[in-house]
């Protein structure tokens, strides 16, 4: 694998394949021809197939150690119609739950294709599967994870970035229970999209939660008050400068941004505690 350097049995949160799933989350924007040229060229993968279905897209690729399917997410030019997109009702859904009828309804349309190509290249040869995606793309790979499971197909891990909540409270339960030490939901402070649909009409989030904070530290799990203390921070004096900032946060290229910091913040770190080792020993033998 040229350029797409992955830990492809990793089942704990695996920061670098972090950075290589939001690479692929923003990659999938592109058009069709542009994508597979780069999964191709830069990332050496042999097998790469764009889908686009009434609407759904996604990358489906493959090398020998592991099959990616990657959904793309809302154009940046529909996510205010998006966001105040009124149809939020809910519809019988995999793992006993119901979840929203538009997200359910896009990953009908591609279903087929896609799940006939996973079978394909796992016929073909033994390998973990990964799914990712943002924004809209998120919640169909949550959806896509959620089939694929009751199927009996085993998926190695999710990543998703500014994900709507998809499914009501049962569903997210059963996808916990299932799931949760291997789906990861990243979100950026502010990111808006992550707010909707409402839990006030019965959505729940998936997944375990990953948090960017204002100062782009990415942090495990907090607490519901500690995240409404710093995304509130300047809110309550300007809330059209709230908004403006949760538009911002949902930009995919801000969470690529985001992970290659934190990945190499991470490696100063452990190049500085390494030296450190390595002149006590020094000392010590002296």
């Amino acid at each position: 694998m040229t350029g797409f350097q992955f830990n492809a049995d990793a089942r704990a949160f695996d920061l670098e394949n972090a950075c290589q799933l939001a690479a692929a989350a923003e990659l999938v924007y592109q058009p069709a021809l542009e994508v597979k040229r780069h999964v191709t060229g830069i990332w050496g993968m042999q097998r790469v197939s764009f889908f686009d279905v009434s609407g759904t897209q996604l990358l489906v690729a493959a090398n020998d150690e592991l099959i990616l399917v990657c959904f793309r997410g809302t154009e940046p030019d529909q996510l205010d119609d998006w966001i105040t997109d009124s149809r939020v009702e809910m519809v019988p859904g995999p793992m006993g739950g119901r979840v929203h009828a538009g997200f359910y309804n896009a990953l009908s349309h591609v279903w087929q294709q896609v799940t006939n190509q996973v079978a394909e290249l796992t016929a073909a040869r033994t390998r973990p599967l990964w799914v990712t995606g943002h924004s809209l793309g998120a919640a169909l790979a949550t959806l896509a994870t959620a089939r694929w499971l009751d199927a009996g197909r085993k998926v190695q891990g999710l990543y998703t970035f500014g994900q709507p909540r998809t499914g009501d409270e049962q569903f997210a339960r059963h996808f916990n229970f299932a799931f949760k030490p291997y789906a990861y939901r990243l979100v950026n402070h502010n990111d808006l999209v992550t707010r909707v649909p409402p839990r006030a009409l019965g959505y729940s989030h998936t997944g375990t939660f990953k948090y960017f904070t204002e100062r782009g530290e990415l942090v495990d799990d907090i607490n519901w008050w500690q995240r409404f203390l710093d995304s509130w921070q300047y809110a309550l004096d300007d809330f059209f400068d709230w908004a403006r900032d949760g538009v911002r946060d949902h930009n995919m290229t801000q969470y690529r941004e985001l992970l290659a910091r934190t990945a190499r913040t991470a490696s100063r770190n452990w190049n500085d505690q390494w030296l450190k080792f390595i002149r006590v020993a020094v000392q010590r033998a002296a």
